[in-house]
């Protein structure tokens, strides 16, 4: 399989630590928390498998470099000196993502095309001829990111981020990120030991990564295809043995996945998503208003939603969450009820003791998610009382 190298997976705030137990749990050493991201080493089978099998990742990188850099002309002069040729020729496409967090440089933009400069002139200086920019379907996707004087050079072995799974070409509006889905369940404890419900579905995101982690298929398995595909040392044979042996771990699941939602449009794409991740199997979508539905199975439920939200007067917040709380409390005994909001004022409507909070971020909204245990005996109690 070849020598061990540093990589790193950038992910959400709040899932750094699902993740380095991901990392963990498919064989990477060396495993080290940071602040959206985590290091960790492996071989190269372990960056296709990370790849393919991560959920909680947005992106693996590979460092090739890391330099002092104290300005522009500074940056362009240690990026012409290295040695481009082990990754790059003139007949191969590149592209640069830069991110910026320093007093000397302010614009990534203008990091990217001083990188790019010295990239083509090393070439033109050296062989005569220049690689080409394509900034959307690059061959390979160079990634720099200075944080304060330190410069990092990295291959990007992604390309898109690795939310893209592949499987929902129908989304409903604002719908809720792979990567967010798949951590949040994963943060709730979701393990596929019980009967699950997301009631308020929209495009069923929760439903497909729900089912993915219950039957413990790789994440990506639907995906069109990863950037390190393209790069010239790229093993086809060892990726397929990849592919071919995450499958074989997969696990038979024998509890339901139900998502409900009002809107028939929804429904619909729920449905539609779920088949393109040949997972209709295991996840029935029905048109259902949650407020008037109730728990079907005496056993254990997990429940994981994400109520709507945007610009909504208040005192229809109040409402909604109110609702929300009067429903699990009257109608879903021996639930564990797990929701995400933004809206941190609104919570105090459910007329809940949340047993968790947890801080997440949902796009660039602080939220959190949040947990309410529904025992179960009040409504036998309830039942018992009026028979007697």
């Amino acid at each position: 399989m070849g020598y061990n190298f540093s990589m790193v997976a950038k992910t959400m705030f709040g899932f750094e630590e699902i993740l380095a137990k991901e990392l963990r749990n498919l064989g990477a050493v060396n495993v080290v928390e940071g602040v959206r991201m985590v290091s960790f080493e492996g071989d190269t089978g372990f960056m296709y498998k990370a790849n393919l099998c991560l959920r909680t990742a947005i992106k693996i990188l590979k460092p090739i470099h890391s330099f002092y850099v104290k300005d522009e002309t500074d940056l362009y002069k240690k990026i012409f000196a290295m040695d481009w040729s082990k990754y790059l020729n003139p007949e191969i496409t590149f592209a640069i993502d830069a991110t910026v967090n320093s007093e000397n440089f302010t614009h990534s933009l203008y990091v990217s095309q001083k990188t790019k400069d010295a990239i083509v002139d090393k070439f033109r200086n050296t062989v005569g001829k220049r690689p080409n920019v394509d900034v959307k379907f690059p061959d390979l996707r160079i990634n720099i990111h200075i944080q304060l004087n330190r410069c990092n050079v990295s291959l990007d072995t992604s390309g898109r981020s690795l939310h893209q799974r592949g499987y929902r070409t129908a989304t409903n509006i604002a719908p809720i990120n792979e990567v967010l889905a798949a951590g949040l369940l994963l943060l709730s404890g979701w393990d596929g030991q019980s009967h699950f419900l997301d009631p308020m579905c929209g495009s069923g995101t929760f439903l497909t990564e729900a089912a993915m982690i219950a039957c413990n298929i790789p994440a990506n398995i639907n995906r069109k295809g990863f950037a390190f595909e393209k790069w010239h040392d790229f093993d086809s044979e060892l990726y397929d043995k990849i592919v071919e042996s995450s499958l074989n771990k997969t696990r038979e699941f024998h509890y339901k996945i139900t998502g409900y939602d009002k809107a028939p449009s929804a429904v619909q794409k729920a449905k539609d998503n779920a088949a393109n991740a040949n997972l209709s199997e295991y996840i029935t979508v029905e048109r259902k208003n949650f407020f008037e539905s109730e728990k079907i199975s005496e056993n254990q439920l997990h429940m994981v939603f994400n109520p709507p939200y945007g610009e909504r007067l208040n005192i229809e917040m109040e409402e909604l969450y109110g609702k929300i709380g009067d429903t699990l409390k009257q109608n879903y005994p021996g639930t564990d009820a797990w929701f995400i909001t933004s809206n941190l004022e609104a919570l105090k409507f459910v007329g809940l003791r949340p047993s968790r909070k947890i801080k997440v971020f949902n796009s660039h909204l602080e939220s959190r998610l949040v947990k309410y245990i529904m025992y179960e005996g009040s409504k036998k109690a309830k039942y018992n009382n009026q028979h007697k």
